[in-house]
């Protein structure tokens, strides 16, 4: 629980708030990661906007009637510490096992993080106080909601390690990248490469909707041939 929170660039975030999620896994793909997107992982309101940040991890596992206690809330090792730890621009992100039948944050906790100036909240988990969260205007991504507290299934355990979330291998300095599609993990030394492709993408698809708009036949224009790269190409020389 020592792993320091790496910053990122200002411009790498006006960047990456352009670009979908969508393109993002297209992208991955391309470079041979099929699991980037962290599955259950929803939007809590349809109008969040995008968010960018490094992840900062969580860790939840079973619970243990010793351990997984109200009491444990006042624990050095809680949620409570763990979000006193988030740096500002960070991503919360929290492996949940995928556990839908107690909330691992509620109203209050969303509050703090948002006060500490963290981007938002990404689990395989639920929240609970639901209108309270709503409220706090905390943009959080979940697969749902539940009103038991998180000690009723869960025991929590570290921050800032590898976790599993939505199937997907999250370390500590990853980036995620989230929108109404859901949550998608860039690997920390492909950031660079990848946020260079992607633009690449979304001007490429950008082009290809407005030929798709004039009447444009599918079957060479996407994904184009050789004739529509040479005629994409020289679109963004008249640019």
């Amino acid at each position: 629980m020592t792993t320091e929170t790496l910053p990122l660039d200002a411009d790498l975030i006006r960047t990456l708030s352009n670009v979908t999620t969508a393109t993002l896994t297209t992208v991955l793909l391309k470079k041979g990661l099929r699991h980037v997107w962290l599955k259950g992982t929803m939007p809590i309101k349809s109008d969040q906007p995008r968010r960018v940040g490094r992840a900062f991890t969580l860790r939840f596992v079973p619970a243990r009637e010793d351990l997984a206690t109200p009491e444990s809330w006042s624990s050095p090792i809680s949620t409570r510490a763990a979000i006193e730890a988030m740096p500002a621009g960070c991503i919360a992100v929290v492996d949940a096992m995928g556990v839908t039948d107690a909330g691992i944050f509620g109203d209050i906790l969303c509050t703090r993080m948002s006060k500490r100036g963290v981007a938002g909240l990404v689990t395989d988990g639920v929240v609970r106080d639901l209108a309270g969260v709503l409220a706090s205007g905390f943009p959080v991504w979940c697969a749902g909601t539940a009103a038991p507290p998180s000690v009723a299934a869960l025991t929590f355990v570290s921050w800032q390690e590898p976790i599993a979330c939505g199937g997907v291998a999250v370390f500590p300095n990853d980036v995620i990248v989230v929108d109404s599609d859901g949550a998608v993990l860039i690997p920390a030394a492909l950031l660079e490469e990848v946020v260079a492709l992607a633009v690449e993408q979304e001007r490429l698809e950008a082009w290809i909707m407005n030929e798709v708009e004039k009447g444009a036949a599918l079957p060479g224009l996407y994904p184009p041939n050789a004739a529509t790269k040479v005629r994409y190409e020289a679109s963004k020389e008249k640019a």
